[in-house]
């Protein structure tokens, strides 16, 4: 079986080496190159053709980020992103992920070397992933000379967002719309959130990221959709026109209080390797929420959550799933659908729709809390 061949782009030598020795330690990938630089990288890729590339976020020469984005645009191929543990990373990151990066990898800002080993398994696990993810290419922007069409080199175009849709009106408090997402989910789940209303009903969100990346994340959104979003805080209610995100390193779920829903927020053990995991936040959808859940698997690998959709479906909620066509990793969702979880398998730019059809079929039909 042919290797998954690797170029590493990270300024520190140290870095390159690392890296290098965990990939080459792996019998299914090899390491075929290492630049110093984003300028050396272009002609390593070049001669090279890499199946993956890891990316340090910032480099000289030339900004990993417009690297990036010239790589996505002429050169589509899969990056898994090389980023510090700080809010400036964690912005940059969320960038790169916009751009097109696969996935990333947090290293420490102190005792590198130590903590890039630490995560040897993360690393070539999300190589692993990189190399099979479907990957589009990058569009320019419209060019400046009128009539000049934009060269798409045949690629996929971008997905049309759904069309705006109206305010929802007084629809029931009592719904939630559960969603989970690892590999690719950044992005789905911002074309998800972007088209809801402001009036939706609240939405519980476990993304597979570390500690430190999630806060980022939920101002990012927040600034781009009409909910309001954060990262979940333990014991705070669940209102509608609120969308919450699981904090990295931390398990989300839902319970009830009274007459109201809050949010649940704790440490423990990795659930199917994962911590926050999806299949936690859909088991407390399922024992605590029932027929007044909505749920949506997004794009990513693996199978977290799968069985607890199926369990959110078997209490009555109305499940929605992202097709195979427009996942990064078709991995989450299939395993949801192989479950028997999945109401409806649609294109991810068609999920926000559906739901609000969804939402306005069956409002007045929700079921009291008991």
């Amino acid at each position: 079986m042919a290797k998954t061949t690797v170029v590493v782009v990270d300024d520190s030598a140290l870095v390159r080496s690392i890296l290098t020795e965990i990939i080459n330690r792996q019998p299914d990938m090899q390491c075929i190159g290492a630049a110093s630089d984003p300028l050396a990288a272009r002609e390593m890729i070049r001669n090279l053709n890499p199946d993956v590339i890891t990316l340090d976020v910032e480099m000289p020469k030339m900004d990993g980020l417009d690297f990036l984005q010239r790589l996505m645009r002429l050169r589509p191929m899969p990056v898994v992103m090389v980023s510090t543990l700080t809010e400036r990373g964690a912005e940059v990151t969320l960038k790169a992920l916009e751009l097109g990066a696969v996935d990333f990898v947090a290293k420490p800002k102190i005792g590198v070397a130590d903590g890039i080993r630490a995560l040897a398994q993360d690393i070539t696990d999300k190589i692993r992933i990189a190399a099979k993810a479907q990957i589009r290419r990058l569009h320019a922007p419209a060019p400046a000379a009128a009539g000049a069409p934009a060269a798409t080199g045949g690629a996929t175009p971008p997905l049309k967002p759904a069309s705006p849709i109206a305010s929802l009106g007084r629809l029931s408090t009592e719904k939630i719309i559960f969603i989970g997402a690892s590999t690719g989910g950044t992005e789905a789940t911002k074309d998800v959130l972007i088209n809801l209303p402001a009036d939706c009903p609240a939405v519980c969100i476990t993304q597979h990221m570390p500690p430190g990346f999630t806060r980022s994340y939920a101002a990012r959104l927040d600034g781009l959709c009409k909910i309001r979003v954060k990262e979940a805080q333990d014991g705070e209610r669940i209102l509608p026109g609120h969308g919450y995100i699981a904090p990295g390193g931390m398990h989300f779920s839902v319970e009830r209080s009274g007459a109201n829903y809050i949010a649940r927020v704790q440490d423990g053990d990795p659930v199917n390797r994962h911590k926050p995991s999806v299949e936690v936040l859909f088991n407390s959808a399922a024992r605590v929420v029932g027929q007044n859940a909505l749920g949506i698997m997004l794009t990513g690998m693996g199978a977290d959550g799968a069985k607890a959709m199926k369990t959110m479906k078997d209490a009555g909620s109305y499940n929605l799933v992202q097709d195979e066509a427009t996942c990064v990793v078709f991995g989450m969702p299939r395993e949801a659908i192989n479950a028997g979880a999945a109401d409806e398998v649609l294109p991810l730019q068609q999920i926000a729709t559906r739901l609000i059809e969804r939402l306005r079929s069956t409002a007045g039909m929700s079921l009291n809390r008991v």
